[in-house]
């Protein structure tokens, strides 16, 4: 069963994007609209590429079209995450605003309670990246977190993967991927984005069969 111990490390790696989203964000939007963004959209994978398209100069249509098209994988995670909701409509409605790549990925780690894990974490994380775009706005471009977001990523996938383990290849698998990623890192430093993927997926091999 997860516990508020066990996602504290998952809702910090959250802050910490937010503390970087609004440091990027708030020459581009001031600092008003950097925070309503975070309040409204809770999506860094969409206020990142909103971001990026306001310093690239992009079209406003350009950007609506973006935000469209990252806002799409929001139907696999509804339908990875919908055969362990339980409730009416009107339940599952209010679960979808924290609908985000980890706490999707926690609640299938613990499909009996969907539910709640669902709404535990994603409390937690949506408090996480509000409050970290408000520190962010408020000075955390001279903090200089931009490189401690780029180490804090990979680890959390790997983190999120490993929270799949339930037996001693389990533990194995984990070890090997994130001794994979943290060498891809070290030795291949623009593989940055490419590195958690290849450490979890050596976590995500089938095991041998009895």
């Amino acid at each position: 069963m997860l516990t508020p111990g066990t996602l504290i490390p998952i809702w910090v790696a959250i802050l910490v994007f937010g503390v970087v989203y609004g440091a990027a964000a708030r020459p581009l939007l001031g600092t008003p609209l950097t925070m309503l963004s975070s309040l409204v959209i809770f999506s860094g994978t969409v206020q990142f590429t909103m971001v990026g398209l306001l310093t690239a100069a992009a079209a406003p249509m350009a950007i609506l079209w973006a935000v469209f098209v990252v806002n799409i994988r929001n139907v696999a995670l509804g339908g990875a995450v919908r055969p362990h909701l339980r409730g009416g409509a009107a339940s599952r409605f209010g679960l979808a605003w924290f609908l985000i790549d980890e706490t999707v990925g926690l609640a299938l780690v613990d499909p009996g309670a969907a539910n709640r894990v669902l709404l535990l974490s994603g409390i937690g994380a949506y408090l996480s990246w509000v409050l970290g775009t408000i520190l962010g706005t408020l000075g955390g471009a001279s903090l200089g977190l931009e490189s401690l977001a780029a180490s804090v990523f990979p680890v959390l996938f790997i983190g999120l993967a490993s929270l799949m383990i339930s037996n001693r290849e389990g533990v194995v698998r984990a070890v090997a991927g994130g001794l994979v990623t943290l060498g891809l890192l070290i030795v291949w430093p623009a593989l940055a984005g490419l590195a958690p993927v290849v450490g979890g997926l050596l976590v995500a091999l089938p095991g041998r069969r009895s």
